[in-house]
């Protein structure tokens, strides 16, 4: 499989490059991709996503394309010009990529396009498979829009999948080392009354996900890239203080994290229980079905 990656440098990109033959990683700074995953590229080419199309040459004797990039939702407060940075960042730079597509001599067979579970919105104990309807607040209208955006080279002739993925566990960043912090001084603990579901994934999870998706023709459309045994808040704090031995029974109160985060703390205290329908059905094979495991794998030399 001949591949093009969008976000290749950040916490899955390194990951799933090293699963791909020498892909071609487009990126808005080449010298600093050349510098974090060169040794892993076959081919870097410079793009800024708010700027316009992926050169055409970006796309010779590619395969399939897996886009990943777009603004964190979770870096910066969200004033009106972070949540236009967000929503442009996946909204136009996907519209952009398959402008590209569209433009190329020979096009991909398949665009595997990063989605969020945001898509869902605050769903309490509700089982949100594929099918679930959409919720209406912002980041679910965010994702309406990225997947419609991704969806158009649907009419190019191109396979296109949107993976909506929930909280990424890995070392090194991502949501786990905003949690450890707090954890490691022991004053870790559940948000509210910890009863929100949280759908999560392991790294090495997600990038076989993407790798499985592309690879799988009866794969079209969303597809939730989430672990099958999401974790209510309250055990997921339980199980982190347990691998990290550390006590975990501060509760985080809403109003603090509203003054903290702002209208981010919504999401932050969102319920989703998101089930992997579309992979198990497809025949994927977890490696880190459950959260003790994955945060085993992940912390085990920290917590040592």
């Amino acid at each position: 499989m001949k591949a093009l990656v969008t976000g290749g440098t950040g916490m899955v990109g390194p990951r799933l490059l090293r699963m791909l033959d020498r892909p071609t990683v487009v990126t808005r700074n080449p010298d600093r991709a050349r510098q974090a995953v060169g040794h892993l590229a076959g081919r870097i080419v410079r793009w800024d996503p708010a700027e316009g199309p992926p050169p055409a040459e970006a796309f010779e004797g590619v395969d399939a394309v897996f886009h990943l990039a777009g603004e964190s939702v979770a870096e910066r407060r969200w004033s009106a010009a972070q949540k236009a940075r967000i929503r442009d960042s996946r909204v136009l730079g996907t519209r952009h990529l398959v402008q590209g597509i569209r433009q190329a001599s020979a096009r991909p067979r398949v665009l595997v396009s990063a989605s969020a579970v945001g898509y869902y919105g605050d769903r309490g104990d509700e089982e949100l498979t594929e099918s679930a309807a959409p919720a209406h607040d912002f980041l679910a209208d965010v994702c309406i829009a990225w997947e419609k955006e991704a969806l158009a080279a649907e009419e190019l002739g191109v396979r296109v999948v949107t993976a909506r993925t929930g909280i990424v566990l890995g070392s090194g960043g991502g949501a786990l080392a905003k949690m450890l912090t707090p954890f490691k001084l022991g004053a870790g603990g559940p948000l509210g009354n910890g009863r929100q579901w949280m759908p999560w994934v392991h790294v090495a999870d997600l990038a076989r996900l993407y790798v499985h998706a592309a690879g799988h023709d009866s794969i079209r459309g969303p597809m939730n890239a989430v672990a099958p045994h999401p974790v209510r808040n309250s055990e997921f704090t339980k199980a982190l203080g347990r691998q990290l031995r550390r006590p975990a029974f501060m509760p985080a109160p809403y109003l603090g994290l509203r003054l903290v985060f702002g209208e981010f703390a919504q999401v932050l205290f969102a319920s989703q229980r998101v089930i992997p329908k579309v992979a198990l059905d497809s025949g994927f094979t977890f490696q880190y079905p459950e959260l003790a495991a994955a945060l085993r794998e992940i912390l085990a030399p920290a917590a040592a």
